[in-house]
């Protein structure tokens, strides 16, 4: 039986960058993996659908071309090109794991891996056969599905999950999606840019509902522009697949409405990997479909540790690779201060996009802060005007008393590029003067955060 220092359970952006990190610190390192390298967020999430976006953006800037004094005839799309282009760069995210796995001399085990107890995990691989290997520490990093509503079972075919959604052999007339999260919003983005109809559902008042409740009612009027048909306060209470397409009956305030489809999204959050990896085997504790882990992600167990999306913190990728370096350089017994999860920028790239990290309005003025908002709009924005991105603005939150950073909230063209400014300057517990001070470059986007900080303060100089 093979020994290692550590075995990680998964190889997406949790469990691979851990791998990377162990390997770094010199423990001997294998990694598990029952289909390809990189897991969901490299496959079929986060990388390949920027790759379907960005199709989007580049046909709308065609169709659009008179608006910048250019002329482009006969635009058109090969929806089946861009889906091709899209896994051609998801393949080659996958080749750069592989060559990652290699140079840092990981192990990379193919097959489904179910623990066991006394520190061991059982690989069946395709051909059904079964091999043991055992470790010191094991990190369960099995990440999460799309999540099956009992009112929307799906199908892979007229009722789909997000995995579906990116590789459809045929575009959709007509298409409803379920939920406006981040998945929701930008596969509406995507394939209403692509000339589908697409009406978007959302259960809750708000699209994009754990954003401020601004972006929110930005972003709607903003989707609603292209054409996107949006339904708050309702749910697809059950859908009848016997026809040729889709008939969902959806639940709104003023009663009930059928709508016809194509195809169905549903888009309605995610749901944990744990089942059939052995947890019960081995004694680990879950509670609400989540590990339950210490600040350093040790499970109730000895031994056996949990990162990313089967844990409670946030599900997201950049959360899952700073969970699993922090629980391996732990165990390398380097000091290391706990994830603070309340500093986690999250972002959607529909267009325009949305980037956030920090307490909303509400949820500052629910806490009982005196608060100071201060809001730039890009209208104001020399650059945006001039790239004709006008959409959108900055908004910013600080503690009246002492100038704390609470919130940045941001609607527009590439803010996704620009959060991180905000996420650096809260670490380092920078003050709104501070920011003001901090001469930012003209004419960018990114001196809106500047401006929105000089507003907040009584000081703006452009609105």
């Amino acid at each position: 039986m093979s020994n290692f220092d550590i075995i990680v359970l998964g190889s997406g952006p949790g469990g691979y960058v851990a791998a990377i990190r162990a390997s770094q610190l010199g423990f001997k390192t294998a990694i598990i993996e029952k289909e390809s390298l990189g897991g969901v967020c490299l496959n079929w999430g986060c990388i390949p659908t920027k790759a379907l976006l960005k199709s989007a953006q580049v046909f709308e800037y065609l169709l659009h071309a008179a608006d910048y004094g250019l002329k482009a005839e006969g635009v058109d799309k090969d929806f089946n090109a861009v889906v091709k282009r899209s896994r051609n760069v998801a393949e080659g995210m996958s080749k750069g794991v592989q060559f990652l796995m290699k140079k840092n001399k990981i192990e990379v085990i193919n097959g489904y891996g179910t623990l066991k107890p006394g520190k061991k995990v059982s690989v069946k691989s395709d051909d059904g056969k079964e091999t043991e290997y055992s470790a010191n520490n094991i990190i369960i990093a099995t990440g999460a599905r799309s999540r099956e509503l009992p009112s929307l079972p799906q199908d892979g075919k007229k009722i789909i999950g997000y995995r579906e959604a990116m590789s459809l052999d045929k575009q959709p007339k007509k298409m409803l999606v379920v939920g406006s999260g981040a998945i929701g919003i930008e596969f509406a983005y995507f394939y209403n840019a692509m000339g589908t109809e697409v009406t978007v559902v959302e259960f809750l008042p708000n699209v994009v509902p754990v954003e401020d409740e601004e972006v929110s009612k930005q972003l709607e009027r903003s989707l609603k522009k292209t054409g996107i048909k949006i339904m708050t306060s309702s749910e697809v209470t059950k859908v009848d697949t016997s026809g040729p397409g889709v008939k969902a009956t959806v639940k709104t305030s003023k009663g009930e409405e059928i709508l016809e489809a194509d195809i169905v999204l549903s888009a309605v959050g995610i749901k944990t990997n744990i089942e059939n990896i052995g947890l019960e085997n081995v004694g680990i504790a879950t509670d609400r479909d989540k590990i339950l882990v210490n600040d350093y992600y040790q499970t109730n167990i000895p031994g056996y540790f949990a990162i990313g999306d089967v844990t409670p913190g946030q599900a997201l990728a950049h959360v899952a690779s700073a969970e699993g370096i922090l629980c391996v350089e732990k165990l390398a017994d380097m000091h290391v201060e706990p994830l603070d999860y309340g500093n986690i920028p999250g972002c959607t790239y529909c267009s325009p996009e949305i980037a956030s990290v920090g307490l909303t309005e509400k949820q500052a003025i629910e806490k009982g802060y005196e608060i100071k908002v201060g809001k730039f709009p890009f209208s104001a924005s020399g650059k945006a005007s001039a790239s004709g991105n006008k959409d959108g603005f900055v908004k910013v939150i600080f503690d009246a008393k002492y100038g704390e950073w609470l919130g940045c909230h941001m609607i527009g063209a590439g803010v996704t590029d620009m959060i991180a400014e905000a996420v650096v300057a809260r670490k380092l517990e920078t003050t709104g003067h501070e920011i003001l001070k901090a001469v930012h470059p003209h004419p960018t986007m990114s001196e809106a955060v500047m401006e929105a900080v000089a507003h907040a303060y009584g000081e703006v100089i452009h609105i």
